[in-house]
């Protein structure tokens, strides 16, 4: 898996009331879809007035509108001060190979780093962080199209050409487009929970939740009804509580094992055991935070046995204890409910 610090390390104690500070830069020739991506996702309050959300700032990084595609020109009032007090700096796609950042974009993101902000590209966004040294000696995802062209203009950036999205803990990187929307879902994740994701996703319309490392050509598994896999992914879902097997889940599909087993990697990009997993620790997180249910009833409504496996799964998989997950991500209209 390539979010490195694992969901929910970054707690809502650290967000303050006032709303996670967020700026997005506006580039040269931006394509717009990744402009509007962030802004989308961190512009709109969804929690309630009682909760915490992203302040979103859009700034000009120089004194004149940015030009971008078919003769449309886009212009912000703050400009690039506004990096000083960022909690979190989205840098949208840039036009690449012509695109060179101002000399000024590059210090305001160093500084912000320093800063302690949390510093994301969005597709090609990547030679940002690149040109800023912010890449250096780490992970970077960008689109399949400019892996190469990254890896010859940064090659002390380990540029993963696959990935969605990778996540560093305070620098973050997608591959293009779609992707882009899976790192922002990745983020609130992080800062809100898996309840907060999934109801922008819903709002937006899109699957609130792709692995990182998922490979940028795969479609979502339950996507795929002319596979022949889809049905037995959506039954899988629904059976997480049952002693599930990939034997088991291969005789549903009416595959032998090893058939299945190759039918799957190929086509949803992983093994049948850790997607099975990724659910498991998925529908725990969901039932953490939406019930009142004792741990060990999650464990075995989610299909992952013990409180110790539980305990194991979450620690590996997010990075926290499911208690402690619960404190920081669980409903208010839980609490207390008893449910």
């Amino acid at each position: 898996m390539r979010d490195g610090t694992g969901d929910g390390e970054r707690t809502r104690g650290a967000v303050e009331s006032a709303g996670i500070r967020t700026v997005v830069p506006l580039l040269a020739d931006c394509p717009l879809f990744e402009l509007a991506v962030p802004c989308e996702v961190f512009g709109k309050p969804r929690m309630g007035p009682d909760h915490g959300w992203y302040d979103l700032t859009v700034c000009a990084t120089g004194p004149d509108p940015q030009p971008g595609p078919d003769g449309l020109a886009v212009a912000a009032e703050p400009g690039l001060d506004a990096l000083r007090t960022a909690d979190l700096v989205v840098v949208p796609a840039c036009r690449i190979p012509h695109y060179r950042p101002p000399g000024a974009l590059i210090a305001a993101l160093r500084e912000a780093h320093r800063n302690g902000a949390r510093i994301a590209g969005l597709c090609s966004g990547a030679f940002v962080l690149a040109e800023a040294g912010l890449l250096d000696g780490r992970a970077a995802a960008t689109h399949w199209m400019y892996a190469e062209e990254l890896r010859r203009r940064h090659p002390a950036v380990r540029v993963d050409g696959d990935a969605l999205y990778v996540d560093e803990g305070d620098v973050l990187t997608s591959a293009g487009s779609a992707a882009a929307i899976d790192l922002c879902l990745h983020i609130v994740r992080s800062d809100y929970g898996a309840a907060a994701a999934a109801e922008v996703g819903r709002r937006m319309v899109i699957a609130p939740h792709r692995e990182g490392g998922q490979s940028q050509y795969a479609p979502p598994p339950l996507a795929r009804a002319r596979s022949g896999l889809a049905p037995v992914l959506e039954w899988a879902v629904d059976h997480l509580h049952e002693p599930l097997t990939i034997p088991r889940m291969a005789r549903e599909a009416g595959m032998s094992t090893r058939t299945f087993g190759r039918r799957f990697s190929e086509e949803v990009g992983t093994t049948p055991l850790a997607w099975l997993n990724r659910q498991r620790l998925a529908r725990a997180r969901e039932l953490l935070e939406t019930t009142d249910l004792p741990v060990a009833a999650v464990a075995e409504r989610s299909g992952l046995g013990s409180e110790d496996g539980l305990r194991q799964h979450f620690q590996r998989g997010v990075g926290t204890t499911p208690s402690a997950y619960r404190r920081t991500f669980r409903r208010p209209s839980v609490r207390g409910s008893g449910q």
